[in-house]
């Protein structure tokens, strides 16, 4: 049977403009160029996934109910405009050494078991190199999401 692939993102910086901590739901604010290019991987066979550090938790900024709540209320954020999300998986930790900390790929490999993704046929995009590096060390393909809306934005 034929795997999965994916396209793995980062959150903050990447879907949604990047706010420090985001401790407010009225914050967020959807990246330009960002609703058509998900659409895009979703037409071309891609499962979407949000993958993100969340050390907020661990510095008590906020809880883990408040970022359970925000991933709820973006699945259907971006769904009000056709795109489908599979499921958000996030760290809470701020230790460096944690697997499921980015640049450490437990993330994306949590998504592979669950959801039977081959890895090698997967892309990541993200704003940071930790971003990059997971996505790499996961065997993906990796992309700075900046150049990507850059590209895309200069298009339409």
């Amino acid at each position: 049977m034929k795997k999965n692939k994916a396209a793995f993102f980062d959150r903050d910086g990447t879907l949604i403009k990047d706010v420090s901590y985001l401790s407010d739901i009225k914050k967020i604010e959807i990246l330009p160029g960002v609703i058509d290019f998900c659409l895009g991987l979703q037409e071309k066979g891609y499962l979407l996934f949000v993958v993100t550090n969340q050390s907020g938790v661990a510095r008590g900024y906020f809880d883990e109910d408040f970022v359970r709540k925000t991933h709820d209320y973006l699945t259907k954020l971006f769904l009000s405009y056709g795109v489908l999300f599979e499921k958000f998986y996030y760290c809470p930790h701020l230790d460096q050494n944690c697997s499921c900390r980015k640049p450490e790929p437990g993330m994306l490999f949590n998504a592979a078991r669950e959801f039977e993704i081959d890895l090698s046929r997967s892309l990541m995009f993200g704003d940071k190199p930790s971003d990059i590096q997971a996505g790499l060390a996961a065997g993906c393909r990796s992309f700075k999401i900046q150049d990507i809306l850059k590209k895309i934005n200069q298009e339409s």
